[in-house]
């Protein structure tokens, strides 16, 4: 079952965007189709080509069929029940692992902020369909930052409170999880900036499906119910070429709005960029100083026509976003989705990314979260954590894989980090080995403990900086981590985050820090800690959890 609408509030009234939506997906062209023999059927896993863009995975904790991708048209299913596979047409980056470090040897930990939540709801659809994600589409951060925590809102004027949480790990007994939670104040959709938002379509030839543009414009046309009277929205479609379909148009004029989605139909090749381009060229021409400019792009992301190498479109997008003009991507289709681009297009152009698998997810994302979604509080937050030797002797950090920096980097305000929206919620996770307690590598016959006075009771400093959305140098915030007893109870929300990053690992197939954990102890771990639950988000999990239990072998 799909996830109840979001658990902020419901958006109060209309919001005027200029969304920008680029619905990229290129047509599935016969010359494609005929490229790419089918696959006869067999009872053994067809083979894998490595890259690094994975288009498939590993099974999962060595038990599970593990598919190329959910069941579509062009799937071919077995005589063996469950068993199946599907030509490698959606791209995933393959990520490594972090690796585990030392704290004698490496004490400091540096990544930037991710606000995305579009892997946990692409997850979900492949469950739903009755197969397991490729591996490159389980990004852990993205699936624990789906749901909501009670986390400490700022009282000293900073845009978001710091919570912090120390607790033994679920999965191994000689290691505790450190929780480092941000919550940035909420806004109400009426007290924010007016908004000039350009939607960016994609309706070339493979949106013509159910998941495709029909779906689209349900979900634009739910955004457009929340526009002011001061918000401007432009509409611009790109296919073989790209076109504008509607001028900068009033909040107010809902019914002409809703006319020109309504109006539009795929067909044809994906000419991506120069619809990326138009779009840029249409929120400058309606720009709104002091005021939200921000594009949406709707796509699967399969672009075919001028240019469509990644490097290229993401440094569109790194250079664009200098006009401040920011770019969120929507996306939307199955069997030939790009998410490797979607999400890496949101990180370069200064925006966030989502998947919409049905319209409660659209709800959620453009109703619900409204606020979180286009208005921005914070701009480049990096968050950086230094243990102390003398209590933690190693630590991994729980994804945030592609969101890594160099120690350097949190100082320096020319690197570019990950923005915060009102409203908005981050948890990181890092596995923690007390000193002591055995860990994962082997001890330094030469490593001595510095004297820490008056530091000696810190498990660690957390530091987070960020820039204020006005602009100026950027700001610190230190927040230190008291130590805390080994037999200290969890809270819920800490609990039930584990039970996702514990989710998480299991699905990419890689039992090497989740020991014996299985799904079914997750499922109970994550039932456990249900805690309050009003919109079923949590619920929801541990359906899907179970869900994957049933394509264990």
């Amino acid at each position: 079952m799909s996830c109840p609408p979001s658990f902020l509030r419901p958006a109060a009234q209309g919001f005027a965007v200029t969304l920008l939506v680029a619905l990229a997906g290129c047509g599935l062209s016969s010359s494609r189709e005929a490229a790419t023999p089918a696959e006869p059927p067999s009872a053994s896993p067809a083979p894998v080509r490595q890259s690094e863009v994975a288009n498939v995975r590993e099974p999962l904790v060595k038990r599970m069929a593990a598919p190329a991708s959910m069941p579509s048209p062009r799937v071919r299913t077995d005589a063996v029940a469950g068993d199946y596979r599907a030509e490698p047409r959606e791209q995933y980056e393959k990520l490594q692992d972090n690796p585990i470090h030392s704290v004698a040897e490496t004490p400091v930990s540096t990544f930037s902020v991710d606000v995305d939540t579009g892997s946990y709801a692409n997850v979900r659809r492949f469950l739903n369909q009755g197969s397991l994600p490729p591996e490159g589409a389980v990004r852990l951060e993205e699936m624990v930052n789906y749901f909501p925590y009670d986390y400490a809102l700022p009282t000293d004027g900073s845009p978001f409170g710091v919570t912090t949480e120390v607790a033994p790990s679920p999965w191994n007994p000689h290691t505790r999880l450190l929780r480092i939670g941000i919550k940035a104040s909420d806004r109400a959709v009426a007290d924010l900036a007016p908004a000039n938002l350009v939607f960016l379509v994609d309706v070339s030839g493979s949106m013509d499906r159910r998941e495709g543009l029909p779906l689209v414009k349900s979900t634009l046309k739910l955004l457009v119910e929340q526009l002011r009277e001061q918000d401007r929205v432009s509409l611009v479609v790109y296919a073989g070429e790209s076109r504008v379909v509607l001028k900068p148009t009033s909040g107010r004029d809902k019914v002409k709005i809703r006319n020109a989605i309504d109006q539009l139909d795929a067909g044809g090749s994906t000419a991506g960029a120069s619809g990326i381009e138009l779009a840029y060229q249409m929120a400058q021409e309606s720009f709104i100083d002091k005021g939200i400019n921000r594009i949406l792009l709707a796509t699967d992301g399969d672009f075919n026509v001028g240019v469509s190498d990644f490097d290229s479109l993401k440094q569109m997008a790194v250079d664009r976003r200098k006009s401040g003009v920011s770019l969120t991507t929507l996306g939307f289709g199955v069997d030939n989705y790009n998410e490797h681009l979607m999400e890496q297009l949101a990180d370069a152009g200064d925006g966030n990314y989502a998947y919409i698998d049905n319209l409660l997810e659209a709800r959620k994302v453009l109703v619900d979260q409204l606020s979180s979604t286009l208005a921005v509080v914070a701009r480049d937050v990096k968050l950086q954590v230094e243990f102390n030797p003398a209590q933690v002797s190693e630590y991994r950090l729980l994804g945030y894989e592609n969101r890594a920096l160099k120690r350097e980097d949190f100082n320096n305000d020319k690197v570019d980090a990950g923005e915060i929206g009102a409203g908005h919620t981050v948890t990181a996770l890092y596995e923690i080995v007390p000193k002591g307690e055995q860990g994962w590598l082997e001890p330094l016959r030469y490593a001595s403990t510095p004297k820490l006075e008056g530091k000696a009771g810190e498990l660690a400093m957390l530091r987070v900086r960020y820039k204020p959305v006005e602009g100026g140098s950027s700001r610190l915030i230190e927040h230190p981590v008291g130590s805390t007893q080994k037999n200290d109870k969890a809270s819920d929300d800490l609990r039930f985050s584990a039970a996702v990053a514990a989710f998480a690992q299991q699905l990419k197939g890689d039992g090497r820090y989740t020991g014996t954990m299985s799904l079914k102890d997750t499922a109970q771990l994550a039932r456990s800690a249900r805690g309050d639950d009003p919109f079923g988000l949590r619920a929801e999990f541990v359906q899907l959890v179970e869900l994957a239990q049933s394509l264990e072998r």
